[in-house]
């Protein structure tokens, strides 16, 4: 069964997760044979002030 975590600094819409989820389960599909009704996909939206790179939070620059 694969779970697939994606965390990304920001926000999605609705439909971009919708998208990306379609992708990505027929990526594991068509590479890994895995069944689609198997593949679980977990969208993480951290806020800018919650995500450093290089030492600055996002929402400082």
């Amino acid at each position: 069964m694969p779970y697939v975590n994606i965390r990304i600094a920001g926000t999605l819409s609705r439909e971009q997760k919708a998208r990306i989820a379609a992708e990505i389960t027929g990526t594991l599909e068509r590479i890994a044979h895995k069944p689609a009704v198997y593949t679980y996909i977990v969208f993480d939206e951290v806020s800018d002030e919650n995500w450093a790179i290089a030492g600055q939070l996002l929402d400082e620059s």
